[in-house]
């Protein structure tokens, strides 16, 4: 049996989608347990065999400070889920709550993985191939080191040959031109340390990507630092409603683009399905002593239950050993470089 811890707080919907949405995910797997944590009133009424509810005093919100999420709200649904791993009760912790919270918390807690520096958040974007491309970091760090692009490679290559079955991924580093000489200093380091890698097994290195080929789905991983990567994320969400907006807009103005719409259908119908981002929904946080994936905030029941999916898959392929011995082969090139979170030692209290 698979156990994952679920945050039913978190997000802007709470236990209106959290909860449904783990109903749902227990009828479709009869190796799941859950662990579904949250405040008293709201959990009340929720029931099923196969789930066990934690309660929990204090809830953290999109606005809290790290300080008020680490230090004050030790009761909270966030921290109580995320200990359910540490506490070896729990195989993967879910959460659509908080980002910069729910990564604080979980390094906090959990620890980072012996050559990671820094853990680093992995999603997908959808390209044209028809599946996702997996981008990381995608907002955990906004400056990034050589050595830290270079592990954020190695974990992604552990997570998509678990998520994908794909052995031997390809990794691209993404960079404002193909070509090596290009890019500042930290990119062109990189691009060695990765071509470095490559010829030594640890990983599959393509080379340079631009900025496209993350949606042409050149490669089966995008590497670049936490600004770029949050970017190419909420620029591709809007894009995606962009267009289906349009289309619903373009074939509802009269009659003759409303039958034009019903001929298209099955074209429009497999578009925006290729394009919802609820499917690739459940980004992983990766580097740490456990699995902890993280639900976007506004993800609906559907969405959520993908999220679940994720870290269900995860734990069921042994994620978390797999990126160990990832990262135990690699060791001679990781570098890890002295980070701390800020103010971490005076929040430990």
């Amino acid at each position: 049996m698979i156990t994952i811890a679920v945050d039913c707080m978190g997000g802007d919907h709470g236990p209106r989608v959290t909860l449904p949405a783990c109903a749902h995910f227990l009828e479709q797997h009869a190796d799941v347990r859950l662990i579904v944590v949250g405040l008293p009133d709201s959990m009340a009424g929720f029931k099923h065999a196969r789930a066990t509810v934690v309660l929990a005093s204090e809830v953290v919100t999109m606005d809290d400070p790290l300080e008020a999420a680490l230090r004050r709200k030790k009761d909270s649904s966030m921290r109580v889920a995320i200990a359910q791993i540490k506490d070896g009760k729990a195989q993967a912790v879910v959460s659509a709550g908080n980002t910069a919270a729910l990564m604080a918390i979980s390094r906090y807690l959990l620890k980072t993985l012996d050559g990671i520096d820094r853990p680093a958040i992995a999603a997908q974007i959808p390209n044209a191939k028809g599946h996702g491309t997996t981008v990381l970091d995608m907002g955990a760090n906004v400056d990034c080191s050589a050595e830290h692009l270079l592990q954020f490679a190695v974990m992604g290559s552990a997570l998509v040959s678990v998520l994908s079955g794909e052995q031997n991924p390809t990794v691209g580093l993404l960079n404002i031109g193909e070509e090596a000489i290009k890019g500042n200093e930290v990119i062109k380091k990189a691009g060695e340390l990765l071509r470095t890698a490559s010829k030594a097994g640890d990983l599959n290195f393509y080379g340079n990507v631009e900025g496209n080929d993350i949606f042409k789905g050149t490669t089966d991983i995008v590497v670049c630092d936490g600004f770029v990567g949050n970017v190419a994320l909420k620029a591709s969400e809007g894009l995606a409603k962009m267009i289906v907006d349009f289309l619903k807009k373009e074939f509802s103005n009269n009659i003759l683009t409303k039958l034009s719409a019903i001929v298209a259908y099955p074209v429009i119908s497999a578009l925006k399905k290729r394009m919802d981002h609820r499917r690739y929904n459940g980004g992983a946080l990766l580097g740490l002593r456990g699995l902890v994936f993280k639900s976007h905030g506004s993800a609906d029941e559907l969405a959520f239950g993908y999220a679940l999916s994720r870290a269900y898959d995860a734990a069921r392929n042994n994620l978390l050993e797999r990126v160990q011995a990832r990262i135990a082969h690699a060791a001679p090139l990781l570098t890890p470089v002295a980070t701390a979170l800020p103010n971490e030692a005076a929040l430990q209290g």
